[in-house]
């Protein structure tokens, strides 16, 4: 006669003997070291918001140019004698920035730039080595998620660019006989332009990575494509202001005009197209080149107005925040854009304005970022 069973002792011996039931495909993204790759990237962020501080130091430093040759390995090892100083100062008279502006100059002098432009090539030749360490380590490891090997093969990509397009900015200054004593300001704004976009998209991956992917795919079901729309347009224009100062810093246009809201007491700058052919003015001309930086700089503001109008109609508390935070950060920028120019650009200022614009960038990607997968709060919260 089989014994009398409890029903209750009968469901904790089977739920004990079950395995646990298995996650679905949206756990599988999940796999990986999502929190160890997230710290690398915030890292490799930091790193090269460095990199853009001292490039932007070593421009206002006139040092971009002292070190001639691109050497991307023996490159690493300064001058370890004073013969190698010699050298490497005898090369430097070669080119033209010497002949024109900087024939004053001695050794000690030149040491000093040379130490900033090393520098600067330096923290690269390190973000590299960071980059290299951590992609094969993870991918060693075999801890990369599902779908990010691409990804972060891409960030390592856009690096090894970065390095010549470096070199090719500095190569249009190094020139002997041609009457040029800095580089091209479109060649520098395509190098400090590539640095925001890998500085964008490392963003982008710390903020994915920053949640799991079955919360991401339930977000993105309340994606709010109007804002996400309109963030992206004001992403892209703050980046053309981002080129746009890079030009003007190019050619030092800052401190030609230092007087606002005019321009020596008017709207349009005097001989804004002197230059010939009449392209290069808006390249070359410190007043056409300034007055275009404004007129988008006031655009900007229009935009960010309208932008901030629209995030705070947002379902969510976080979306809001966000877009709030970047039009904070955008009128804060343009302030101290105004006041960098009626103080003639100092290295000090024109460095924080520099400093700014990395932080309007991310913020705004932020509000993009949070558009497009919002953080749902329950009512209760």
């Amino acid at each position: 006669m089989s014994q009398k069973r409890n029903i209750f002792e009968e469901v904790g011996e089977q739920s004990a003997s079950k395995p646990a039931p298995k996650g679905g495909m949206i756990d599988q993204g999940r796999g990986g070291a999502r929190r160890g790759i997230r710290a690398w990237l915030m890292v490799l962020f930091a790193m090269v918001v460095v990199m853009v501080v001292v490039g932007g130091l070593t421009r206002l430093t006139d040092s971009g140019l002292s070190i001639t040759e691109w050497r991307p390995v023996t490159g690493a090892i300064p001058p370890l004698n004073e013969a190698d100083w010699q050298s490497e100062f005898d090369k430097y008279k070669q080119i033209d920035q010497w002949a024109i502006d900087n024939q004053w100059m001695t050794l000690e002098d030149f040491k000093f730039i040379y130490w900033w432009e090393w520098g600067h090539r330096q923290i690269g030749r390190v973000i590299g080595l960071v980059w290299a360490v951590g992609f094969f380590g993870f991918l060693a490891a075999r801890k990369i998620p599902v779908g990010w090997t691409g990804r972060l093969a891409f960030i390592g990509g856009l690096g090894g660019l970065q390095g010549a397009v470096g070199w090719w900015m500095v190569a249009s200054g190094v020139t002997s006989g041609e009457g040029v004593t800095t580089v091209a300001s479109y060649r520098l704004a395509t190098h400090l332009g590539l640095a925001f976009v890998i500085l964008g998209f490392i963003a982008w991956y710390v903020m994915l990575l920053g949640r799991e992917e079955r919360e991401l795919m339930q977000a993105r079901r309340q994606k709010e494509a109007r804002l996400f729309g309109l963030s992206t347009g004001w992403l892209h224009l703050a980046f053309l202001q981002i080129l746009l100062g890079a030009l003007v810093a190019g050619i030092d246009a800052g401190r030609s005009f230092t007087d606002w809201p005019w321009m020596q007491d008017q709207f349009f700058p005097p001989e804004a197209f002197d230059i010939t052919p009449v392209w290069r003015n808006f390249f070359e001309n410190a007043g056409l080149v300034q007055f275009i930086h404004r007129m988008v700089g006031y655009v900007l503001l229009a935009f960010s107005v309208m932008a901030f109008v629209k995030g705070r109609k947002s379902a969510h508390a976080a979306t809001r925040a966000a877009f709030t935070a970047a039009f904070i950060a955008v009128i804060a920028q343009i302030v101290l854009g105004i006041y960098t120019v009626v103080t003639a650009a100092p290295w000090n200022i024109a460095i924080v304005h520099q400093v700014f614009a990395i932080l309007v960038f991310a913020l705004i990607l932020r509000a993009r970022f949070l558009a497009a997968h919002p953080i749902v709060a329950s009512l209760r919260g």
